[in-house]
């Protein structure tokens, strides 16, 4: 897929942005705080209306303005030329593909892939299983619809069940009923997390293994709450816990408190791993979510990266750009020029939310 025209209204400090892509990489240059990131979180907002920094999207509507808009046009492999519009409203959002109003998410979901390398990802090592959850379960539901179904279903209950425990009171006839929903949706969603860290995983190794030389192995690992991915277990497991859940008046079991764990060298990455390390770490995680998408879609995902190789020493830079996928359109931002080593750029300068072309020199 490539993305061949961007157009930007009232999103973020951007009151107005149309921008032109040719050939496979751009570059937005520009002081920090002027609109780069900005761009590249409307380009990622496409694959599933999500954005990479909030999950907030009023948040993505200008200072003082009612609505945005984000408008696409695309090269795709599987639909030719094909534009989509999204508008954003503080209270909702509408959805358009080639003039066509698209009503349900899951309609849309695994069409148009995109990924984002950004300096946040550095806390799906360092920071908290909530922040990793949110990562895989975006990263899931983008390119797969059932996904999203359990995940919602799941939510609904768990939802439905902890209210019931912080009013108080609830008798067991009432948990019972929530949790014959729970425990089915619970299952599945172990079940599929599991299957699509797998995979993750495995690429997570190989690309990681040639950012950082070869010379170190690193793995990524699943960690379930609760192991067994069984209806029946869970529905037991709840019911042996109703008296603790009713006592901390919240449910204490389940895929909601899932996490998963970064390794290199057998050893926890979190703890032990060098900055260099975590970056590349988070860097592979990135380049097997694009090979993972490309997978599950047919499409070649277009790559978002905000100014996240400034901390990898020279040597890592070069084997990470030489990791990537080849054909894939990379939209890139930076402080400073890119680097022309990599091929022809097409250089956007950015300032207070203005992007002008800058042209080719002789």
């Amino acid at each position: 897929m490539r993305l061949r025209k961007l157009t930007l209204r009232h999103f973020r400090n951007v009151v107005f942005a149309g921008l032109e892509f040719s050939g496979r990489q751009q570059f937005l240059a520009g002081a920090n705080g002027q609109g780069k990131t900005n761009l590249l979180e409307a380009a990622g907002f496409l694959t599933a209306l999500r954005s990479f920094r909030t999950a907030e999207s009023k948040l993505l509507v200008g200072h003082g303005q009612s609505a945005a808009a984000v408008s696409f046009e695309l090269e795709h492999e599987r639909l030719g030329e094909a534009h989509v519009l999204i508008k954003l409203r503080r209270d909702g959002r509408e959805l358009w593909c080639d003039s066509a109003r698209v009503t349900r998410l899951a309609d849309h979901l695994g069409k148009f892939p995109t990924v984002v390398f950004s300096s946040q990802d550095m806390l799906l090592v360092r920071g908290s299983p909530a922040g990793r959850r949110r990562w895989l379960d975006l990263t899931l539901a983008a390119m797969d619809a059932g996904y999203l179904a359990v995940l919602q279903t799941f939510s609904r209950a768990l939802a439905e069940r902890n209210a019931l425990l912080k009013r108080g009171g609830a008798d067991e006839r009432q948990l019972a009923a929530f949790e014959q929903t729970l425990a089915p949706a619970a299952a599945e969603l172990i079940a599929r997390r599991a299957a699509g860290l797998l995979a993750l995983s495995a690429t997570l190794k190989s690309a990681y293994g040639q950012i950082s030389g070869e010379t170190e192995k690193a793995g990524l690992t699943y960690e379930p709450n609760f192991a067994e991915p069984s209806s029946d277990a869970l529905l037991a497991r709840l019911e042996v816990g109703r008296a603790r859940d009713a006592q901390f008046r919240t449910t204490l079991i389940g895929p909601h408190r899932d996490d998963f764990q970064f390794a290199v060298r057998g050893t926890a990455a979190k703890d032990f791993a060098s900055e260099g390390q975590q970056r590349s770490l988070v860097l592979a995680l990135r380049i097997a979510q694009a090979a993972w998408f490309q997978a599950k879609s047919g499409v070649r995902p277009v790559l978002l990266a905000d100014d996240v190789l400034g901390e990898l020493d020279p040597e890592r830079r070069r084997r990470f750009w030489g990791t990537i996928d080849a054909e894939a359109q990379v939209i890139a931002t930076g402080t400073s020029p890119p680097d022309g080593a990599l091929g022809p750029w097409q250089v956007f300068e950015v300032a207070d939310g203005m992007f002008t072309e800058k042209p080719v020199g002789p």
